[in-house]
């Protein structure tokens, strides 16, 4: 896939990042469904393929999950022309989702802490939770089921569905559940 980025298109990047760092509670990948609006529909920067599996590789190897922002800004990067700009892909996409919400986070710790028997300060942490769970399940469909989803894919819901039963119901290590996962898709299964 061979895409042209102008300067604009590079600081349109950026500051969609930028703007997302500050949305992503509970991680970037909470803010992926976003991104795979922003780079593959609106933008048709990534391809579908490309997108998802930027994700799984960085969800796969050691290290911060956050690694699959780096991953997709080098993929821009390799589509709009080689080497050195993969790296400034990985540099913008980076820099964008990690810098304003570690300052935001940095100094509301802080604060948080400081402040961490108001009861205004334990209403938020408590009102937080279903905005993160509801981010991950977002991002789980779009991951699942991409642009289009189809009947072909229920039982890959189901097991997505007993999964999250699973992880919710009961104290399975979520290793298991990977692996489990892993042995249903090499048999073909899912």
């Amino acid at each position: 896939m061979q895409i042209v980025m102008a300067a604009a298109d590079w600081l349109s990047l950026l500051l969609h990042f930028l703007v997302l760092s500050l949305l992503s509670i509970g991680g970037a990948i909470t803010t992926a469904p976003d991104m795979h609006r922003f780079l593959v529909q609106d933008r048709h920067w990534l391809t579908d393929l490309q997108f998802s599996s930027s994700v799984a590789i960085a969800q796969a190897a050691p290290g911060p999950n956050v690694l699959f922002v780096a991953l997709m800004g080098w993929q821009v990067g390799l589509n709009a022309g080689g080497l050195g700009l993969a790296l400034a892909g990985v540099a913008v996409t980076l820099f964008g989702i990690l810098l304003p919400s570690t300052t935001l986070t940095y100094f509301a710790a802080q604060w948080g802490h400081r402040n961490r028997d108001l009861r205004a300060v334990r209403a938020f942490k408590q009102g937080m939770a279903p905005i993160v769970v509801s981010l991950l399940v977002a991002t789980g469909w779009v991951l699942a089921s991409g642009e289009h989803p189809q009947w072909s894919d229920a039982p890959l819901w189901a097991v997505a569905l007993v999964a999250t039963l699973v992880v919710w119901r009961t104290r399975i290590h979520l290793l298991w559940l990977l692996g489990a996962g892993a042995l249903l898709g090499w048999f073909g299964l899912v």
